[in-house]
């Protein structure tokens, strides 16, 4: 790759001030969505290894939107599936399209791409970290409770908490916590801890990031509360399994009741609900969910203009 090729795939390679840059694009483009179009002449290849609904859509409709063209490719529809080398299609495809969006499992074969690819390629999603969406979340945490806009509600005061797997979300919510300063508690149960190494490194740099057995400890005083499914896609075989190790961690009203009195749920969907959520707090008054979903949108919007347009 050159070395002016920006990527985008994991929020550790960020800092706050870029994240901060990125979040204030997103309100422009979401507050004019077709008065800029960067990508004008330009095409978004995007390859999916995991079925998807908000990552396909908010990334087809945020390309047109910017005046590009996205360009889809399934898992079996490229010499990727009969065994081309990550290396060699990342060098052709890179001489055809301006960006690359990937959504897989391993984060690795990301990096792969991004190593030997010529134009910026952005992680859609991996087993280890799920940046799009917490940039998304951030961008709805600043629009409804105001947090890093302005000096009285810095994001160094902000207390996020996540309820459930130490997984892709979580690892992103750890890097944000790291990059912008906020608190950060983790409630997962015993065998579902954060990958080691993110967990040390993220600990070593932000020592307000915590982790407790106990969900109420977890969610006492929080601003936000969020969660994912207990059995995401490839982990089908674990099922019952996590429902038992996971019972308990169910987000309600009565969890809810712990955060603080003004706090708001958020959800990256799909969701299970009456298994990691009640459907009481999915669809109450402190669900954010529905305006998170549509901020996949503009937050992508903002990282597609800003890597491929320039913006």
């Amino acid at each position: 790759m050159t070395m002016q090729t920006r990527h985008w795939l994991s929020l550790k390679d960020w800092s706050g001030d870029e994240l901060n840059e990125l979040l204030d694009l997103a309100a422009q483009l979401k507050a004019n969505p077709l008065a800029y179009r960067p990508l004008e002449g330009k095409t978004l290849a995007m390859l999916f290894h995991k079925a998807s609904t908000r990552t396909r859509i908010s990334f087809e409709v945020g390309t047109i939107q910017l005046g590009g063209h996205p360009l889809m490719i399934s898992a079996g529809s490229s010499q990727l599936s009969r065994g081309e080398p990550i290396e060699d299609s990342a060098r052709v495809l890179s001489r055809y399209v301006d960006g690359i969006m990937i959504r897989t499992f391993a984060h690795e074969d990301v990096v792969r791409w991004a190593d030997y690819s010529s134009v910026p390629v952005i992680n859609g999603l991996t087993d280890l970290y799920h940046p799009c969406q917490v940039l998304a979340d951030l961008l709805t945490i600043r629009e409804h409770l105001g947090f890093g806009l302005s000096t009285d509600r810095p994001w160094s005061s902000l207390h996020v908490a996540w309820v459930g797997d130490g997984n892709n979300m979580a690892h992103s919510w750890i890097y944000a916590a790291v990059a912008l300063g906020f608190k950060l508690s983790l409630v997962c149960p015993e065998g579902f801890d954060p990958d080691a190494d993110i967990w040390g490194d993220a600990q070593s740099q932000n020592e307000r990031i915590s982790l407790t057995r106990h969900p109420h400890d977890g969610v006492r005083g929080a601003h936000v509360v969020t969660t994912d499914v207990w059995t995401s896609m490839g982990q089908e075989e674990e099922t019952q399994a996590r429902l038992k190790a996971f019972s308990g961690l169910q987000v309600n009203d009565a969890m809810m009741t712990s955060a603080d009195h003004n706090a708001i749920f958020l959800h990256c969907l799909p969701a299970h609900r009456e298994e990691e959520v009640s459907t009481g707090v999915l669809e109450g008054q402190q669900s954010k969910v529905w305006d998170q979903a549509e901020n996949r949108l503009h937050a992508q919007k903002a990282i597609l203009a800003r890597l491929m347009g320039a913006l």
